[in-house]
């Protein structure tokens, strides 16, 4: 299992987001953003998940970041 987390440009499109994560069966949580990944929206969803999600997040989604062992961040996909 892998952990991420989703950014997004909207609290909108977060909560969109959250919404599927969990009708797929994913467990995510909303949370605040951390100022080091964004400066945009202040919402963003943590999940864990063994498969790729990325048809999970809504189009206006701004970076997914796959959460290092070390703490640190790596972008996955940039929207920005």
């Amino acid at each position: 299992m892998m952990d991420y987390i989703a950014t997004f440009h909207t609290h909108f499109s977060a909560v969109k987001t959250h919404r599927s994560l969990g009708a797929a069966g994913v467990e995510a949580v909303m949370m605040p953003t951390l100022r080091a990944l964004s400066s945009s929206c202040g919402t963003c969803v943590a999940f864990r998940a063994d498969r790729d999600m990325r048809e999970c997040l809504d189009g206006e989604y701004e970076c997914l970041y796959q959460v290092e062992k070390d703490g640190g961040y790596t972008c996955l996909m940039d929207n920005a």
